[in-house]
């Protein structure tokens, strides 16, 4: 009793403890103690792999407190060298732990370099334990405050009401389950916790010289083709690839070697209709004309402005990337099956507004189909700034922002390997190959394609400018059809002739064609012509630029010199370096200008007059060509082909012609080839007759009389 009674007189057991943690011993107060706490929780988690992403940010946390604590310490000039020297013990305590844990799983070594890359899951997590340790923490480890207000650009979206329509029409789509099963398969499980998407992007970097840049692609055979139309060997490869059920291309062919017809083709082997379009400006029209051949039976509609008269019920729907902000709303939830992406480097920056409405629009498309086809299509080399693909291989589904997805952490798996291992890199490189990237070079391919040819590229003029052509063109063929008429009527008495006399129409032409020679002001076929190439310009630089980009030297041709200006103030605006070879030249400036083309490697293109440098020029260090402006013979454009079209060339020559489309330009092109003999836009050399330059401006006069009383008829 007296032991047990002594207990109850005497302190609570209680007591001492609570007297305990009321004065806590300096040596547990701060920021190290939270430091060294985490680091266990790390070092308990590294003893059982894999390490999970958490884990590694924890680790990389640490690492960065304790590095700006040690430097906080040894430039605080309050404390005493004492204390100081207690402090940086302590931290070199958690830092030997550190490097403990570093030993176990070397790959962690990677978040202490200097460029390493901070994610928001570590500043978030930073901003947490600098507050534990009683630290202040900066603004910018702070988390943004969600804005109250739309999002920038929400007032401009549009929909279409043809859009609403559809939608009306076809409320239900159904379920894809494969898409989900693909994301279940691929849950990492040896690599889960390793960084690899910046191996990723290095594995490419590190390629051993001569590596494949090409997926392993089946054999062509007879894919299905428009009557007329054939595929060239290389690109029914593709084509047979997508019917076998390959869904992701990053086609990378050099221009000239027909990437549009090979995405229109592989849509329709894998049923990836409707398909939505992403393009630049300049070639919007193009891809439209590129349906109308390559896939007849389906309808191609284009978006201009809000769309007011875009078809939504179209096969094909495509849009400039200048439009995004406007129409991305309703692009994702169309019901589309299939997206491709035109000059996909444009969507490199991930942080530009076009890139985010571009993934956007891509996300929404896989969550409603499931595998849907998407093409990224861009001519510029792999080799070449491969973090510029990054935003374009999450278009395609193959990462996100931390890691890769699908079959593509699925084939990682597969390595047996891990970022540690020397083998990884080549492994990696070639099974991001294997999703999908298809590099072909002109050169590699040289048996498929015509030594030499021509590709027209059709642009609309848009705006003001446009519209004004249009009506001048309007008012010519009016003066044609009064003077037709008036014709007509005089003769009255013989009888009017059923149909349109196409001898009067012949005459009439030529007197017009008269008239415009003389000096008659107003506006006639020469004027119309040179207005053209002025709005034309602007286009032809920009694809020239593109064409510069993507596969080095290009020659520009224009006729007049306005055109050529305004080329080389596009080219200046840009930063791309130029030379110009013009008729008002001194033979030492035009030499001169020649040796920095041929010469020097960061000049990209030469503005070159049609006629001034049409002859007597070797410019074969390029082998792409821009026709800004027709000529009126097929002669005269020849010549500017064989500037780089001639002995010692050693890859085929394209020359892309700049075609107005809607225009008096595109009867011009038609002329000029049906009076040569040009087929198939190929140019073989044989068999060509000319014409003279009158008889094409005479016939451009009679086809915009016949069409105008043909359609007054109708």
């Amino acid at each position: 009793m007296a032991r047990g009674g002594q207990r109850r007189s005497g302190r609570p057991r209680s007591e001492a403890p609570q007297q305990r943690r009321r004065a806590p011993r300096p040596d547990v107060e701060g920021i190290i103690p939270v430091l060294a706490k985490v680091t266990g929780e790390v070092e308990n988690a590294v003893r059982r792999p894999p390490v999970r992403p958490s884990v590694r940010t924890k680790f990389q946390v640490v690492a960065l407190l304790v590095r700006e604590e040690r430097a906080r310490v040894m430039a605080d000039t309050s404390l005493t060298t004492a204390k100081r020297d207690q402090e940086l013990k302590r931290l070199d305590g958690v830092a030997t732990l550190l490097a403990k844990i570093a030993a176990r799983d070397t790959s962690l070594l990677a978040l202490l370099a200097e460029d390493a890359k901070v994610s928001d899951a570590a500043r978030a997590f930073k901003a947490t334990v600098m507050r534990a340790g009683g630290l202040e923490v900066p603004d910018e480890l702070e988390p943004e405050p969600q804005p109250s207000t739309p999002a920038p650009g929400a007032d401009k979206q549009v929909v279409p009401v043809s859009v609403l329509q559809r939608q009306r029409a076809n409320p239900f789509l159904a379920p894809d389950f494969e898409a989900a099963a693909e994301r279940l398969a691929a849950q990492p499980r040896r690599l889960a916790g390793w960084e690899l998407l910046e191996p990723l992007f290095r594995s490419f970097e590190q390629a051993d010289a001569g590596a494949s840049a090409c997926m392993e692609l089946p054999d062509g055979g007879a894919a299905p083709v428009p009557a007329g139309r054939e595929l060239m060997p290389h690109q029914a490869q593709v084509v047979a690839a997508a019917a076998r059920g390959h869904r992701t291309f990053l086609l990378a062919d050099e221009p000239g070697l027909g990437k549009t017809a090979q995405a229109l083709l592989a849509a329709e082997a894998s049923q990836a209709y409707p398909l939505l379009v992403v393009v630049p400006n300049v070639v919007k029209t193009n891809w439209a004309h590129e349906v109308s051949m390559w896939a007849p039976h389906r309808r191609a509609t284009v978006v201009h402005g809000d769309g007011e008269k875009v078809d939504a019920f179209a096969d094909v729907v495509i849009v400039n990337y200048e439009l995004l902000d406007r129409h991305v709303g309703w692009l994702g939830h169309l019901g589309f099956r299939g997206m491709v992406v035109d000059e996909a480097h444009f969507i490199k920056n991930k942080g530009s507004q076009r890139s985010q409405h571009v993934l956007a629009i891509a996300d929404s498309i896989r969550e409603r189909a499931g595998r849907p086809l998407l093409m990224a299509l861009t001519g510029t080399p792999l080799i070449n700034d491969i973090e510029d693909f990054r935003a374009i291989w999450q278009f395609l589904g193959w990462i996100d922002d931390e890691k890769p997805l699908g079959r593509l952490m699925t084939a990682l798996e597969e390595t047996g390997l891990t970022p540690a291992d020397r083998g990884f890199y080549a492994a990696a490189r070639s099974a991001v190959v294997e999703m999908g990237i298809v590099r072909r070079r002109k050169i590699d391919v040289v048996e498929d394609i015509p030594a030499r040819r021509v590709a027209d590229l059709p642009v609309e003029l848009d705006g003001a400018i446009g519209r004004s052509i249009r009506a001048s063109e309007e008012k010519l063929a009016r003066r044609l059809v009064e003077r037709y008429r008036a014709a007509i009527a005089a003769r009255a008495a013989d009888g009017v002739p059923d149909g349109i006399d196409l001898e009067l129409a012949r005459r009439i032409a030529a007197g017009e064609l008269k008239d415009s020679s003389s000096k008659a002001t107003g506006e006639n076929v020469f004027t119309m012509v040179r207005r053209i190439g002025q709005a034309k310009a602007g286009l032809a630089a920009d694809y020239a630029a593109q064409l510069a980009r993507n596969v080095g030297k290009v020659v520009f041709f224009a006729k007049h010199v306005d055109v050529m200006d305004q080329a080389e103030q596009t080219f200046a605006d840009r930063g791309i370096r130029y030379a110009s070879i013009r008729g008002d030249q001194t033979p030492k400036a035009r030499e001169k200008a020649i040796t920095a083309f041929t010469e020097d490697p960061d000049v990209q293109i030469v503005v070159c007059s049609l006629t001034a440098a049409g002859v007597g020029l070797n410019l074969q260090v390029a082998s792409n060509l821009v026709l800004a402006e027709l000529s009126w013979t097929d002669a005269e454009q020849t010549q500017a082909i064989d500037r780089i079209h001639r002995i010692g060339q050693d890859q085929p020559v394209t020359a892309w012609r700049i075609i107005a489309a809607q225009t008096m330009d595109a009867k011009i092109a038609e002329l000029i080839d049906s009076k040569s003999g040009l087929a198939a836009r190929a140019l073989d050399g044989a068999g060509e007759t000319d014409a003279a330059s009158t008889d094409v401006q005479l016939e451009a006069l009679v086809s915009l009389l016949t069409d105008a009383l043909e359609a007054d008829a109708a």
